[in-house]
C-alpha cells in the first residue's frame, strides 16, 4: 500500500469538516505533502464521484451531506488501494514440488482476499465517523488539561 489513501482519506475528512471548497495548497498545506500530490489523488477521487472541483477548487462530494456517508471502502475502491501486496512470489509453477509449485498461487488469493476483508470494514467507516473520532480525541486532551 501506498501512502495515496491517507492523503485521500486526511482530505476528504478535511473538506467534509471545513464544509467549504478549497484550493490543492490549501488541502496540501493540513496534509503536510505537495500540492501536486494532492492535485493527482484528488483527481481520482473525482473520476470516482467522491469529489467534485469548481474553478481549480476541491469541493467535498455534491454536497455536505453526502460526504458524510462517503465510505473509506469508497475512497479506496477509487484509489484502486491494496492493503496487502505481493511483488515477490517464492517457489516456482514449473517445479515438481506442490509447496514450490502452488505457494504464489495460494499467496495470491490469500492477499486477494485480505485486500476484499479490508474494504468490507472500511465500508463501515464513513468520512463523518472519522471526524467525529477525531474531535472526540480532541474534547479528551482538552478535558485532561483542564483537570
Amino acid at each position: 500500500m501506498n501512502s495515496d489513501f491517507a492523503v485521500a482519506v486526511h482530505a476528504m475528512v478535511y473538506l467534509h469538516h471545513k464544509a467549504c471548497t478549497l484550493r490543492s495548497e490549501e488541502l496540501a498545506e493540513n496534509i503536510c505533502t505537495n500540492p501536486g500530490r494532492v492535485r493527482r489523488v484528488m483527481s481520482r477521487l473525482k473520476k470516482a464521484g467522491l469529489v467534485e472541483t469548481r474553478e481549480g477548487r476541491f469541493l467535498s462530494g455534491y454536497s455536505y451531506e453526502k460526504t458524510r456517508t462517503v465510505t473509506l471502502g469508497e475512497i479506496s475502491r477509487a484509489l484502486d488501494t491494496k492493503f496487502a501486496d505481493l511483488s515477490w512470489k517464492s517457489g516456482s509453477e514449473e517445479m515438481d514440488c506442490k509447496v514450490a509449485s502452488g505457494m504464489a498461487g495460494y499467496m495470491d488469493g490469500l492477499y486477494d482476499e485480505l485486500n476484499r476483508r479490508c474494504r468490507e470494514y472500511l465500508d463501515t467507516i464513513a468520512v463523518a465517523d472519522v471526524e467525529q473520532t477525531l474531535f472526540k480525541e480532541e474534547d479528551k486532551r482538552k478535558a485532561r488539561v483542564n483537570l
